[in-house]
């Protein structure tokens, strides 16, 4: 085999597959687009899922990808595993080839043997590879078929080996697409078996025969009865892990080894100041902490990349919890300050070529991972000062500083023996799977099924509402009631009506879909209300109606759209796009959509953005918005471009979330906005008639979100703040500011100065009350110590503290307990001891958890002062009361 380098062993899978008539696609984002089902994308296929469905028909039927995947969360997921052998990624590349409904097996063995063993290609020795068919199970025969192709392509029959269902059956979900699969094996030889030099026969040996391929046959179709009907049209979807095949060209035992990785872990080597002995054996754990931290720098650069920001849940927890594994591996090499963030760099260095967009945005990126860094140094040091000896005997307790505060389990290990505690590894472990067990039922994606065959063997409907807003003759092909086809709607039915034609724009792309009214075919009776109108399978239109009068398969009808409705949408969809453009122009080119909602009313955008935006920026962004309106720009629509010319002649920015074809709807607006877009917009700015920004706010860990009306709903929301002005002057009454919000700020600052004057004397007041009335003089003796108990009404916690140290000046030695009822209804109480008896002869912390425990309550802290709050207030008397005896049955 000839030497290969990571970047040409993807470039030539890709050109073999050209070479059979294949579509070169671009890697989709890792955030699967329209799909709730998947946390991340994790197989080549998930992008072309609705044509395997039969919910979307693309222009071509062969496809080839290199596809970056995730596997850190959910179902798939690798993460505790990376880094400690020789395969698992959270980040990998996945090698496809796709048949939608063109060849099926027999070209599918015949190319995956060609390109593996041709010394055109890949060369790979035939005597070191092997083969898997499906043995057959249930319903399903033995796949003889794909054994004889095998053997037909050169494959000697003793190298080909059967296996059941849980390796060699594979299905979409529990109900759709499934069929058998073949896998391919390469032979690593001895020295990377399981026990080296010990030879033992395929399959036996997980570590020497590595999978490096997998063809999936999809040639049935599964019902929620488990029914398999075979598929008209059989398609394939194979995958190969380009960490998998690198290894296999470059003569290595791990992937790893590889030069995907090699420069990484000599990054990480450089950046955590810990080089390992290439030959040493006994400094395996550096070495797995340094494969970590390039897996995971990985995993983390292209995720951020894609949009997804950490956070306390979902894709963000998932991002936050690589990150910190990634940053501790660093600690554990003896680098406690911010590295990671220079990893991307590293990253892009090394992947840029490949994917280009690692160029543009490897400065955010690096940005949202030297913030992490920053946050997590700030919570361990938070999780260590919660470590103590009760947390390290129970293992639910320590669990909560691992998943809280990031704290790593070895270490708390470490600090248990240290302290010559046994560590509750058993209630760590048991927490541990019930968080999981709740993270996956959190997850609300579920399995996408089969498009219905009432949507989806429809033809799709054709959109004329770009330029009309009423078609006349469109014909009804199919309608849906309470979910299942029908063939009539009576008067007051509600369901989904699909039509071969249509002026309404259906809900995409964050634009609600138009609402309206079909008329009969003499163009003057309404036949149904239209108050919606969707996209239930790609290019079919179904408009959600109630009917006014019978409505059958067949009947021609018109679509009439509102079209006051639609313009208000219009303009605010627009005004969307000129927003995006400002945003950038104001807060930098790091701004990328990250969701939108555009319907009459107003129009949401969610941006990526590492802080709140200023008002002076918020007024600055809507003066250019604005400007861009008063000079009436022609709003420009260019109709099925290239999406590559799209994307580097027009300079158009794709939207994150959405999911494009080859060919693109660009909207451009003068030389401010170019955006990849299929809604509806204003022919010029000047429609949208003034734009007004009416909120901002944070929406996640680095998402922010604006709020924003146009055209009527301006003019709503400047009345508004008309008549707050006017109420304004007339709580302000006259005066010589210009504004009065000025004033009304002016005079509600002055009266809230004058509230905390008058707060402070009350204060002052209740401090000087409460200090009369209980003096040093009040104190008992108890066992040779002076204690003094008294119950103080109207002081806060820290007033209490206050009127504490001033009590054990007063008395010089001694023990004061205070108590009070709260404003909120509770119970706060205060235990100071003086130094000479703090600790030696009483601990302030047990007495004071002792009396609340009188009150409802619990508390503790240190021997010297502690606080403890309570829910009884009726028993807080008996509780001050009981102080001395209390006191004296500790003492004793």
């Amino acid at each position: 085999m000839q030497y290969r380098s990571g970047s040409q062993i993807r470039e030539d899978f890709l050109r073999f597959f050209e070479t059979k008539q294949h579509r070169r696609i671009h890697s989709s984002s890792l955030v699967p687009a329209n799909d709730p089902t998947l946390l991340f994308t994790n197989a080549g296929m998930n992008q072309f899922k609705d044509v395997f469905l039969g919910a979307e028909k693309r222009d071509y039927s062969r496809a080839t990808t290199s596809q970056k995947c995730v596997r850190a969360g959910g179902k798939h997921n690798d993460l505790e595993n990376v880094g400690f052998t020789r395969r698992h990624h959270t980040f990998f590349e996945m090698l496809g080839n796709f048949s939608f409904g063109d060849y099926f097996k027999k070209d599918a063995i015949a190319y995956a043997w060609e390109l593996l063993t041709s010394p055109e290609w890949y060369g790979i020795p035939k005597d070191k590879l092997y083969v898997t068919i499906f043995a057959g199970e249930g319903s399903v025969p033995r796949d003889d078929e794909a054994e004889q192709f095998w053997i037909a392509a050169g494959v000697p029959r003793e190298r080909i080996f059967e296996m059941g269902a849980k390796d060699n059956f594979w299905q979409m979900g529990d109900t759709g697409p499934c069929g058998p699969c073949s896998e391919i094996y390469f032979d690593l030889g001895l020295e990377a078996a399981d026990q080296p030099g010990v030879d033992v026969p395929f399959p036996q040996d997980e570590q020497r025969y590595v999978e490096i391929w997998n063809l999936v046959f999809m040639q049935f179709d599964r019902a929620a009865d488990g029914t398999l009907t075979p598929l008209p049209k059989p398609s394939i979807d194979t995958g190969m892990g380009l960490e998998r095949i690198a290894c296999v060209l470059q003569g290595k035992i791990s992937n790893f080894e590889t030069d995907l990785f090699t420069p990484l872990i000599n990054r990480a080597e450089q950046l955590t100041h810990h080089r390992v002995e290439k030959d040493s054996d006994i400094d395996d754990r550096s070495r797995a902490s340094l494969r970590i931290i390039a897996d995971h720098a990985r995993a983390a650069t292209f995720l951020i990349s894609d949009g997804v920001l950490p956070a306390n849940e979902g894709r963000g927890y998932v991002l936050r919890k690589i990150m910190r594994r990634g940053i501790r591996h660093g600690r554990l090499l003896g680098q406690e300050q911010p590295f990671m963030h220079e990893m991307v760099y590293a990253v892009r260095d090394e992947m840029g070529t490949a994917y280009p967009e690692l160029h543009e945005t490897a400065d955010r990126v690096a940005k949202v991972v030297l913030a992490e860094e920053q946050q997590f140094a700030r919570t361990l040091q938070l999780g260590l000062s919660q470590m103590n000896e009760e947390t390290l005997k129970s293992g639910a307790l320590a669990f909560r500083l691992y998943e809280t505060f990031g704290m790593p389990l070895d270490f708390m290990v470490d600090a248990a023996r240290d302290a010559g505690i046994e560590f509750d590894l058993v209630g760590f472990e048991k927490a541990k799977e019930e968080e999981q067990a709740r993270a996956r039922a959190s997850w609300k994606g579920g399995s996408q099924k089969t498009a219905a065959p009432v949507f989806r063997d429809l033809a799709k409907t054709e959109f004329q509402g770009y330029k009309l807003l009423r078609v006349d003759g469109a014909k009804v092909l199919a309608i849906v009631k309470d979910g299942v086809g029908a063939t009539v709607l009576n008067p007051g039915d509600a369901g989904e009506v699909v039509l071969d034609t249509t002026s309404f724009y259906a809900d995409s792309g964050g634009q609600v879909g138009d609402i309206g009214w079909l008329y009969s075919a003499d163009h003057n009776s309404v036949v149904a209300d239209v108050a919606g109108c969707t996209k239930p399978v790609q290019g079919v239109f179904a408009h959600k109606v109630v009917a006014r009068q019978p409505i059958a398969v067949g009947d021609v009808l018109d679509t009439v759209v509102n079209g006051e409705v639609r313009a208000a949408s219009t303009r605010n969809h627009t005004g969307t796009h000129l927003l995006h453009a400002a945003l950038r122009e104001v807060l930098g080119t790091h701004v990328k959509q990250a969701g939108s909602l555009v319907n009459p009313q107003r129009l949401r955008f969610d941006f990526s953005h590492f802080s709140q935006v200023a008002d002076e920026e918020l007024e600055q962004i809507e003066s250019i918005v604005n400007e861009q309106v008063l000079k009436n720009t022609t709003v420009q629509v260019f109709e099925d471009v290239p999406i590559d010319e799209a994307i580097n002649d027009l300079k158009a920015m794709a939207l994150f979330g959405e999911k494009y074809g080859d060919r693109v709807r660009v909207i451009k607006i003068g030389d401010f906005s170019t955006e990849l877009c299929g809604g509806i917009h204003t022919a010029a700015t000047g429609e949208i008639g003034l734009l007004k920004l009416v909120g901002e706010g944070s929406v996640s860990s680095g998402v922010r979100r604006v709020e924003a009306v146009s055209g009527t709903g301006a003019l709503s929301e400047f009345r508004k703040d008309f008549d707050v002005a006017r109420v304004a002057s007339q709580i302000v009454g006259a005066t010589t500011a210009a504004d009065p919000a000025v004033a009304l700020r002016d005079k509600i600052a002055a009266q809230e100065e004058e509230l905390k004057k008058l707060k402070r004397e009350l204060d002052q007041a209740r401090m000087k009350s409460a200090a009369s009335a209980v003096t040093g003089d009040a104190a008992v003796d108890v066992d040779g110590i002076k204690l003094l108990a008294q119950r103080v009404p109207g002081l806060d916690r820290n007033q209490m503290r206050e009127l504490v140290d001033n009590l054990r000046n007063q008395i010089g030695s001694g023990v004061v307990v205070l108590g009070t009822a709260t404003e909120d209804g509770k119970v706060a109480l205060i235990v100071g001891a003086t130094k000479d008896l703090a600790g030696s002869k009483v601990h302030a912390g047990k007495l004071v958890g002792a009396l609340a425990a009188k009150v409802g309550g619990k508390g503790g802290g240190r021997p010297d002062l502690a606080e403890a709050g309570g829910s009884d207030v009726a028993a807080l008397d008996g509780a001050i009361s009981s102080a001395t005896e209390t006191l004296k049955s500790l003492l004793s």
